[in-house]
């Protein structure tokens, strides 16, 4: 619960301020960078992440790597979550501010996970109806999980649409079990 509360109060004021700025799109790429280097390093994790490291010694790592490679804002920004030990949250920040410029740009991200790998005309047409569904421009990513059996289990936003053969079959076996 938590989290979900300071992501999204650290990410909208920071989509406001990138909005008065007109930085949205290079802070969300700053973020996304940053995000990925300290994923990437555990050494660098284990720095940020460590109650006994001072603000300072953070602030000072995060400048000898980031200073002059990203704005001034997504450094002021780093530096305000060292200073209020809020850097753990940096990851879902990004995340939210994330879908705060893909509301405003009127995109959707779209999951979309079946038990083979689509073929291009089906990609298309999926996109197809999933623009016309959700009046949006949507961007589809594909996984394929053999667990399904068959049919698509599509994710929009924290909505699932499980048209999974699995999900039939459990919901049959339910049913037969209830009238028997």
């Amino acid at each position: 619960m938590l989290k979900g509360a300071v992501a999204g109060r650290y990410a909208e004021a920071l989509y406001e301020i990138a909005v008065t700025a007109k930085l949205v799109d290079q802070l969300e790429e700053e973020l996304k960078a940053v995000v990925g280097v300290i994923t990437e390093s555990d050494q660098l994790r284990k720095i940020l992440f460590h109650p006994r490291i001072t603000a300072a010694e953070k602030k000072e790592v995060l400048d000898s790597l980031f200073k002059g490679r990203i704005s001034e804002v997504a450094m002021s920004f780093l530096g305000l979550l060292v200073e209020r030990h809020r850097e753990i949250y940096l990851a879902d920040i990004t995340e939210y501010f994330t879908g705060l410029a893909n509301k405003a740009r009127n995109i959707s991200d779209v999951n979309v996970t079946s038990a083979v790998e689509l073929t291009k005309e089906e990609k298309k047409r999926l996109a197809d109806a999933m623009a016309k569904c959700t009046g949006k421009k949507v961007r589809l990513s594909y996984n394929v999980d053999k667990g399904l059996l068959g049919g698509l289990l599509v994710r929009v936003g924290d909505k699932v649409i499980d048209g999974s053969v699995r999900t039939r079959l459990e919901t049959l076996r339910e049913h037969l079990r209830q009238i028997s």
